[in-house]
């Protein structure tokens, strides 16, 4: 059920976890998606209610990634939920759940890359910050972040197309990469892919940090805002990264301890794939003063008549 650009290659072992264990587990890993998403819902909620977010792109970006943390925790959990009922999916329905799931799991690395430029952008150019950073191009970025990140499942399914018969979309698999595509070859595409993009948004995160420290040198409190915020976008982008651990994860754990496979699972999935969903919420929805503001009503207390006193 991982959204990582890689894999191993092994065969899933039909293992099933007893009624109670079961259970529980699904009881935890819907809890914090529901928990998760209710605080996303609502950033989602304040960004569109308010005009003061929607005319600013930094908010734009920051709100793209809310919404992928939206769909990939609602696919995880749907995937898991299901996989204790039904175990298995029909190969096309897997494949659905992956072409939105694997983009949505790429946009999040290249989302912080971009709002890391933004924050260059403001503290070293500040007054060309509204020529170079619009509306209307931030949503251009958006789509261009979409466009690579689709290149990451849809070559994949282009060639299981060319390549698969046809009643293999009509069997039904574990819902895992590994077992959807199997040319040889997208293992290695996957990884090359990866690998090219990290380094882009790893070495976006470290210039524009630098750039910041030594550009803006008077200390002041934006500088050290912009500085502090391209820190917390390296500890999202490196949170964001287990994700491409939970093969490797897995398979070792699982070497080390046979008999854990299904808890092993479990753990790395919670690890890898939804403790970094924690993240996005408290980077702008609590650090931000404008968001914090409108979250104290509409998180705890719900739509209040007087909202607009401090809109």
């Amino acid at each position: 059920m991982n959204f990582s650009g890689s894999g191993s290659n092994s065969t899933p072992v039909v293992v099933r976890d007893d009624l109670k264990t079961a259970i529980m587990k699904n009881v935890i890993t819907v809890t914090l998606c529901l928990s998760i998403n209710y605080i996303n819902a609502t950033l989602v909620y304040i960004f569109m209610k308010h005009e003061i977010f929607k005319m600013n792109p930094r908010y734009i970006l920051y709100i793209h990634l809310v919404i992928n943390d939206i769909i990939l925790m609602t696919l995880l959990t749907l995937i898991q939920v299901l996989s204790y009922i039904v175990y298995t999916f029909h190969v096309w329905l897997c494949i659905l759940f992956l072409l939105l799931g694997l983009p949505a799991n790429l946009n999040n690395p290249m989302t912080l890359a971009v709002m890391a430029i933004e924050c260059y952008v403001a503290v070293c150019f500040p007054l060309r910050h509204s020529q170079i950073i619009t509306v209307k191009k931030t949503y251009i970025v958006i789509g261009f972040i979409w466009l690579i990140s689709a290149q990451s499942v849809l070559p994949d399914v282009f060639v299981s197309l060319a390549t698969e018969h046809l009643g293999f979309f009509q069997s039904r698999v574990f819902c895992q990469r590994t077992d959807l595509f199997r040319s040889p070859g997208i293992n290695k595409k996957d990884t090359i892919l990866n690998a090219v993009l990290m380094a882009i948004v790893w070495t976006t995160l470290i210039y524009t940090y630098f750039k910041i420290l030594f550009t803006a040198k008077s200390a002041s409190s934006d500088a050290k805002k912009a500085r502090n915020t391209v820190l917390l976008h390296s500890f999202q982008l490196s949170l964001s990264m287990l994700t491409y651990m939970y093969s490797p994860l897995t398979t070792g754990l699982t070497y080390l301890f046979p008999q854990s496979l299904l808890a092993i699972r479990f753990a790395v999935t919670i690890i890898a794939n939804v403790m970094p969903r924690l993240v996005s919420p408290l980077v702008y929805g609590i650090r931000d003063k404008t968001f914090r503001k409108y979250l104290k009503i509409y998180l705890f207390c719900g739509e209040r008549n007087n909202d607009i006193n401090i809109t």
